[in-house]
């Protein structure tokens, strides 16, 4: 019986919403840090990235999404990832690269791990409390305000799709989230 209550509470914790104590900072490519608590509060889509995969014109639409709804509270922020091989090797080539081609002024972190063993806390947290993890390059995860996870997408989901935009607005609604 004390086994079978054990197993309740663990099963009980995991289902908790993520704690105020416990934070996700990425290095930013700016220099300095992101913390994700700072942005408590608001709808977060965090998206992983990649300079040289066929997605990487959705770089376009993640830009149009942050300047769309940045003014009532979207945050917006990319991640690239060599996971899948086709990131550049330096962060400095990629901010470049997304300056030059897509005039990228959104929140970027430094080249970052999102999968396996090495993934990212954020991620490893992303896999654990919601059985998400990046199958591929520009997979997105969009947080309510209160930090949980609301909803995932693949690739093939645009930043300016109806899925996306409709459950962002919905957040963005008084009373929600």
């Amino acid at each position: 019986m004390t086994r079978l209550l054990g197993l309740f509470a663990l099963m009980l914790l995991a289902a908790l919403p993520l704690r105020a104590e416990e934070r996700f900072t990425f290095a930013s490519i700016d220099g300095g840090e992101i913390d994700l608590a700072d942005w408590r509060g608001a709808p977060v889509l965090v998206v992983n990235t990649a300079s040289q995969c066929g997605f990487t014109p959705q770089y376009d639409g993640l830009q149009a999404l942050w300047e769309t709804y940045r003014d009532q509270g979207l945050k917006v922020l990319a991640v690239p990832s060599d996971d899948f091989r086709q990131e550049f090797a330096s962060a400095e080539a990629v901010k470049e690269f997304c300056e030059v081609n897509f005039s990228l002024t959104l929140p970027m972190t430094d080249i970052t791990h999102v999968r396996g063993p090495d993934a990212h806390p954020f991620y490893a947290w992303a896999r654990e409390s919601a059985g998400f993890e990046p199958a591929w390059n520009f997979n997105k995860v969009l947080l309510g305000p209160d930090g949980q996870v609301v909803a995932t997408y693949g690739s093939a989901t645009r930043p300016m799709s109806a899925p996306i935009t409709s459950e962002i607005e919905a957040l963005l609604s008084p009373g929600r989230g």
